[in-house]
């Protein structure tokens, strides 16, 4: 049966900066009722934002290698810092979350938790499972606000970094291991958490869908990936009639299409969960990134059509180890890794964060085993124009999977070359 499986998790790893930090009245009331109903969608259209200038931060540094990250993962991380900062670390955070619209972190945190009530509930399909789970890990020596305690009893941990770092590396691999099925099971290394380690805010997610029209694996062989006009390999590449909605949108200059996941057996209803699939002209995918916005997003999705598509699309599996200071740096978030860090609402202690890392895992076919793939070298041929009923993936693309509910990307990554999978 067709499948999908990743497995993520963003960690960000915080240490005592040595300033104490004068109490100020708690910015987030768990129980305030003004409120405005629109803060989940509002939340995560300013995911969107988020998602699209951490891709192209990623895919600046790395122009020519497949990428593949959580935009939800570590804007959930992001948000536990948000929550517990302050100053200009609560500016930067503000701004690079497009967090704008709220007036108050009430507003921010209303949806976040109307957000984890529906992940929970989609945790427990048997077909579509999608997990996921914020943990803050905090030295037990060190006051918490009562702020905090209020407002994140489920997320909390304390931990006796001091005496027992070791031990507590361990504690908090074995929970990031729980949560993504065992698939990310060493993520601190040995010596990455030590005794001057005071927090730890950490999002784990795990997602496995099953496609509403499943690839027959009879119909897989091996076809041409065109990665540039001097390198081609062989791919695995699935092929599957089926009907999907398609659009042709001008303002991105692409193919959009959706491949929508199955929630149970008992009906095959299909989800509010997508994998969608951007796919430019050959040598244009830089084009395309540079016109996505949440609005043309939205428009391509709306543009899409029924109608019957021979899709063809490689089977792929890579993983990527993403170090994200620089990443979250380029987009504006400095303050969270300097001395002047003001994470107030946590601790009166002055905190600063000394390392973030994400670690993105992602298995496409129709078994959800690892694809291999020969490499043979042909002379370059042109892409033609494609085809009105046919949605060839043999050259660079873009790929989302997509939260039709939130809006809200949930993970996001370009395949462009084969031979680079892990």
């Amino acid at each position: 049966m067709s499948r999908l499986s990743l497995q993520i998790l963003t960690l960000f790893v915080c240490c005592l900066a040595g300033v104490v930090f004068a109490q100020q009245p708690c910015q987030i009331r768990p129980d305030d009722s003004n409120v405005p109903r629109t803060v989940r969608s509002d939340l995560y259209r300013g995911q969107q934002n988020f998602t699209l200038s951490m891709l192209q931060a990623i895919n600046k540094a790395t122009p020519n290698e497949n990428v593949f990250f959580s935009p939800y993962s570590t804007y959930h991380a992001l948000l536990l810092a948000y929550f517990g900062s302050r100053g200009q670390t609560q500016a930067e955070l503000t701004k690079a979350l497009s967090l704008e619209w709220a007036e108050n972190k009430n507003h921010v945190h209303r949806g976040y938790t109307l957000e984890r009530s529906s992940r929970l509930s989609r945790s427990k399909n048997t077909l579509l499972q999608f997990s996921a789970a914020d943990r803050i890990f905090f030295d037990k020596d060190e006051a918490l606000t009562q702020c905090v305690k209020d407002a994140f009893h489920q997320e909390l941990a304390p931990l006796d970094f001091q005496t027992k770092s070791e031990e507590c590396r361990v504690e908090i691999n074995n929970w990031i291991s729980n949560v993504t099925r065992n698939e990310i099971t060493d993520m601190l290394k040995m010596g990455e958490v030590d005794a001057q380690t005071k927090l730890v805010l950490a999002n784990a997610a795990y997602f496995k869908g099953q496609w509403s029209n499943k690839f027959d694996p009879k119909d897989t062989k091996k076809d041409i990936f065109y990665t540039s006009e001097s390198k081609q390999s062989f791919v695995d590449m699935m092929h599957k009639r089926g009907t999907y909605n398609l659009a042709l949108d001008e303002n991105l200059g692409a193919y959009v299409l959706e491949m929508p996941y199955v929630t149970s057996n008992d009906n095959e209803k299909e989800s509010d969960i997508s994998m969608v699939i951007i796919l430019p002209p050959f040598h244009n995918l830089d084009g395309v990134l540079a016109k996505l916005t949440p609005d043309t997003l939205d428009d391509a999705l709306k543009e899409g059509m029924a109608r019957e598509v021979d899709v063809s699309l490689p089977k792929f599996a890579f993983e990527q180890n993403l170090e994200l200071v620089p990443v979250l740096r380029d987009i504006g978030i400095n303050s969270l890794f300097a001395e002047d860090c003001d994470l107030g609402e946590f601790f009166a202690n002055n905190l600063r964060f000394g390392d973030a890392k994400h670690v993105a895992k992602i298995n496409v076919d129709e078994e959800g085993s690892t694809a291999s793939a020969a490499t043979v070298l042909f002379s370059f041929r042109s892409a033609r124009p494609l085809e009105p009923t046919k949605f060839e993936c043999n050259h660079p693309f873009l790929f989302l999977i997509y939260d039709y509910t939130a809006k809200a990307i949930l993970f996001t990554g370009i395949y462009r070359d084969p031979m680079t999978q892990k």
